[in-house]
């Protein structure tokens, strides 16, 4: 079996800064990175900056630096987003680093010596904002403007000389591609979309400009850049050292496991990028991802809306694991998320506050008081004890397959459920009227430390700062998170001290008025 696994964010586009989309990509990858992690497997989790084309150049302009300076103030603030997010990323790969270039010149010369680049002109409609080539029947006219149907962004009429890639000639291979590997494209609704958008007929595509400069030269002709999306999707090569296919990186992790993304840029992850390296005799990813968007009221959060809840605000006044667990909860992978401040603090004093940090902090508590401050050694499992504890070993080969594809839903949805489930097996049990029965009382106690430690390894890919506080109950440390142990009902060493826990989650008192 295969036990390695290489995903990748969007490769972010530094034109302005961070905001919630980006921070629910990111916090996304590294939960999938983080159980693949406590999984056992060899994870590489790459993420990073695009940085070139008219729309940076542009924006320097504007802003009065050159290009470069200005990418490196706004990358910088991609990478300490990372940080922000406690992200476990072992690559922040940037498209103006040179093992970048090259990687792009080298694929360039690849597809130009299989005969899949040619020279010629372009004229038609592009948006520098989406650094995409639209045809008449993407676009519409609004108030004498013309704008992209797709993403609303204004399009202008451009005429140059531009190298293009023999797309048309890939419509039936990736058709067929599609058919041959169902799994290619998730969810199954972003899927079709691609397919029908194949059947239309493909077009080759321009693949070069000549009227800025702020871009990868073409190796061939260095009054050419090369089109911004054929350089940033090859960081997924770069960042394993490619062209060097016997490079450690390159052998172990590709074909990339997922490359997870916004809907808004399906079509060239999964159009252009599978045709790119189809064309380049180089193996496509196992899977694209084209996640929803995050959404404010009804609309697409955005700068030029006004709409944009800014992620390190929140973070500011709410803490991190609060708003990491509430973007994976509340937003149904795979759909468009409507998120609100109200419904996040109503998340926090429900499910963290009040289920998962009470439970904890009770459960301690008592162990403390009535246990000698140690985890019980003297236990006998009664079967309403092994109920509870047996349903992580049943169902962990089902929670691994959920994972796998992709449903986050199912996770979250089971780890509530837990709770809820371990709050009511304490209640019901109520151990505080077991004083005279020792060995009951301690079973009880340690059966709920048990489910604590079980659901707190769960919780780990989800809010990592937290679930390593609460296991700090039973001095587990983060090495020691591993999910095979959730079959395991008696792993916590007997007669070891409990500590005292801190309040993982403040509740939020909310004014009435």
């Amino acid at each position: 079996m295969d036990k390695n696994f290489y995903i990748t964010t969007p490769i972010y586009y530094p034109s302005a800064k961070p905001h919630m989309g980006h921070a629910y990509s990111s916090i996304a990858a590294d939960f999938f990175a983080r159980f693949k992690i406590i999984d056992d497997y060899a994870v590489h989790f790459l993420t990073g900056t695009d940085e070139h084309g008219l729309k940076i150049q542009r924006s320097a302009e504007r802003a009065g630096e050159t290009p470069q300076k200005f990418c490196d103030q706004i990358s910088k603030t991609f990478r300490d987003l990372s940080d922000t997010l406690n992200l476990c990323n072992t690559d922040f790969i940037r498209t103006t680093e040179e093992r970048h270039k090259k990687t792009v010149q080298y694929l360039w010369s690849e597809l130009e010596k299989n005969d899949d680049i040619y020279l010629s002109n372009y004229s038609g409609w592009y948006s520098v904002s989406d650094e995409a080539f639209y045809s008449e029947d993407e676009i519409e006219e609004i108030d004498g403007k013309k704008i992209a149907i797709s993403s609303k962004s204004p399009v202008e009429w451009i005429e140059e000389e531009s190298y293009f890639f023999r797309l048309s000639k890939w419509e039936k291979p990736l058709l067929k591609y599609y058919e041959d590997n169902p799994d290619f494209i998730y969810p199954e609704s972003r899927r079709n979309e691609v397919i029908s958008f194949v059947k239309s007929g493909l077009k080759d595509l321009s693949v070069s400009r000549k009227s800025f400069s702020w871009g990868i030269p073409v190796p061939s002709n260095k009054n050419h850049v090369i089109y911004v999306w054929l350089d940033a999707l090859t960081n997924y090569l770069s960042a394993l050292n490619y062209p060097n296919k016997d490079d450690e990186l390159f052998k172990k992790f590709w074909p990339a496991s997922i490359h997870l993304i916004g809907k808004d840029i399906l079509r060239f992850h999964a159009v252009y990028w599978p045709a790119f390296l189809l064309a380049a005799k180089i193996e496509v990813p196992k899977r694209v991802y084209g996640h929803g968007w995050i959404l404010s009221g009804e609309e697409k959060m955005s700068k030029s809306k006004g709409n944009i809840l800014d992620p390190l605000e929140i973070i500011d006044e709410y803490g991190l694991d609060p708003l990491r667990y509430y973007l994976i909860k509340e937003v149904s992978f795979g759909n468009d998320g409507n998120i609100s401040q109200e419904r996040l603090e109503d998340c926090i004093n429900s499910d963290l506050a009040n289920n998962y940090g009470n439970l904890c902090q009770r459960v301690t508590a008592f162990a403390i008081k009535n246990c000698d401050g140690k985890i019980p050694s003297e236990i006998k499992f009664l079967d309403e004890d092994l109920l509870i504890l047996d349903k992580y070993k049943k169902n962990l080969d089902n929670i691994r397959s959920k994972i796998d594809h992709q449903n986050i839903n199912f996770y979250i949805d089971y780890i509530v459920n837990s709770l809820f489930e371990a709050n009511k097996y304490f209640n019901d049990q109520e151990p505080w009227k077991k004083k005279d029965d020792q060995i009951r009382l301690n079973t009880i106690v340690y059966t709920t430390l048990e489910i604590v430690r079980k659901i707190s390894f769960l919780l780990y890919p989800i809010i990592p700062e937290s679930s390593l506080k609460a296991l700090k109950i039973f001095d587990i440390n983060e090495d020691q998170i591993k999910l095979n142990s959730l079959s395991d009902n008696e792993y916590l060493t007997k007669g070891n001290n409990i500590n005292k826990i801190d309040i993982l989650f403040k509740k939020i008192e909310k004014n009435n008025d």
